[in-house]
């Protein structure tokens, strides 16, 4: 046999196993074909020809494995067991940029399904591989390497702190200021990861000079950008007052007041959640946020979208009105009740009502005028009926009798009380029967309307204990009219009446 047919035989052995890795590669980003693929052994010999001495063919064999693991955190654990990625992090430094991307691949394919798995790459030396590809020039390796450490960093507390230990936060505000699109959105996200968890580690990533990276960065043209700047901006200013005034400083509010009117959702949503994170610290910082536009630009965006986008804008109203009586007034000013009102009508999940309910009790529970305001937006009788709903959440339950027992206590709107005469049990009227019992004695024309109304007769048909809270408010109420009326309207009177029809003999038949 010739040295050319020999080195043929080599050649073909080389295009097959190419061939067989690129054909795997392929099969593998089909859903349906994962569980075939691992019964029939693919992983072991995947990780064999990590070991060819062929680059392409081990790049391959990379991008086979991390949509193996990328499936399900099951293959994700079958990937571990096979001691594949001490093998993929030792030969990261030997290997060429589209190796290396694709090993960051197979990593963060692993370490994105739990804690535990995210633990094995950083225990297999993962995350200081990723930390030194945030350094390598290709822009590309870069952007996969913190793809890499955010899915690591979301996890938890613990996993972040190794990422902050392996030097990762300036080499990340590095890549906020590189020219490519991409690798700023992913730094900017994986900032945002690493800020969700505690003041401490966001202190670390504040003292880099983050925040005036990120804030340059808001009049980008580029959508996802603005999103993940947003987000990062927003778990930045949620730990502490310092940090939520360092965002304003960095003069934050023009642009983000501006960006509530953005075409994109997720864009508004974000700029709404860093707005409720700023405002819940302080009556100063949400004085701020009211004296740029923002409360108004939000009650605006909560009229514009639906669903989970509204959260932060029905929580940030709830944040500022919680402050005090001045802040509220500014929600009820801005036209902020009849967007609540809207959210209870229009949605459907039970956690965006009980939000939507905290934040009516935040604004209806300081003074009498603020109570009144409530009362008249309507929504009393529909906290009434969210509470009493058996279809309701224990929470939005909760949260709908918190709102009605604070407003009640300070509600002197009569009109608006009267329909929970007729309608609330026992715990909640006693509230209603109060505001009555305080308001009747000095209106003469609330107690006309009371009585025209059926409220008096209502209140004579309620059953309280002789010495409760609820029949001394009774009596109040009694007091206020003649006593030939509260008769007139007490239960069975009409009997009575009818009797005496019936046993009265008239003077014609006395006279005969």
């Amino acid at each position: 046999m010739s040295q050319r047919q020999i080195i043929q035989v080599f050649q073909e052995y080389q295009k097959s196993r190419l061939h067989f890795v690129q054909t795997v590669a392929d099969l593998a980003s089909r859903p349906q074909n994962i569980e075939i693929l691992h019964n029939a052994g693919a992983m072991a010999m995947l990780r064999a020809l990590l070991l060819d001495v062929v680059p392409s063919i081990q790049q391959a064999a990379a991008v086979a494995l991390g949509r193996l693991a990328n499936y399900s955190a099951e293959m994700a654990e079958a990937v571990v067991k096979e001691d594949i990625l001490p093998l993929l992090v030792h030969s990261l430094g030997l290997q060429n940029r589209l190796y290396k991307k694709a090993a960051a691949f197979v990593l963060r394919a692993v370490a994105k399904h739990s804690t535990g798995l995210s633990s094995a790459v950083v225990s297999c030396g993962g995350l200081d591989a990723m930390v030194i590809c945030l350094e390598e020039f290709d822009p590309l390796v870069k952007e996969a390497a913190a793809t890499t450490l955010g899915f690591i960093a979301r996890h938890s507390a613990t996993l972040t702190q190794s990422v902050v230990d392996a030097g990762a936060i300036p080499l990340l505000v590095m890549c906020l200021r590189e020219p490519e699109m991409a690798l700023k959105r992913t730094a900017a996200s994986t900032i945002s990861d690493i800020c969700k968890h505690t003041p401490e580690l966001t202190q670390m990533v504040v003292e880099c000079g983050t925040i005036t990276h990120l804030v340059q960065m808001i009049n980008s043209p580029d959508t996802k950008l603005k999103r993940q700047v947003f987000s990062a901006l927003s778990q930045i200013s949620k730990h502490t007052v310092t940090m939520a005034e360092m965002v304003i400083e960095a003069e934050v509010l023009p642009a983000a007041v501006a960006c509530l009117k953005h075409p994109d959702d997720h864009v508004r949503m974000n700029v709404a959640s860093l707005m409720k994170e700023i405002v819940k610290h302080t009556p100063e910082l949400s004085q701020v946020i009211v004296n740029s536009g923002g409360l108004a630009a939000v009650i605006d965006y909560l009229a514009e979208c639906r669903g989970d986008l509204r959260l932060p804008g029905i929580l940030m109203l709830g944040y500022v009105a919680a402050h005090s009586e001045k802040l509220a007034m500014a929600v009820v000013l801005s036209k902020g009740l009849p967007q609540l009102t809207l959210c209870l009508s229009q949605e459907h999940d039970h956690h965006i009502k009980a939000s939507t309910a905290w934040a009516i009790s935040q604004i209806g529970g300081h003074t009498t005028q603020h109570a009144n305001a409530v009362a008249k937006a309507g929504l009393l009788p529909k906290l009434l009926q969210l509470y009493m709903n058996t279809g309701s959440s224990e929470d939005l339950q909760i949260k709908a009798k918190t709102a009605l027992n604070s407003i009640l206590q300070r509600c002197t709107d009569l009109p608006s009380l009267q329909p929970l005469l007729f309608d609330a049990p026992s715990n909640i009227l006693k509230h209603v029967v109060c505001q009555f019992s305080k308001v009747l004695p000095h209106d003469s024309a609330a107690r006309r309307i009371f009585v025209t109304s059926g409220g008096l007769a209502k209140v004579q048909e309620i059953k309280a204990k002789s010495d409760s809270a609820l029949q001394k408010y009774i009596r109040v109420i009694n007091d206020c009219f003649p006593e030939e009326v509260v008769r007139y309207y007490s239960p069975g009177y009409s009997e009575i009446l009818l009797e005496k029809v019936e046993d009265y003999e008239p003077e014609v038949s006395k006279m005969k």
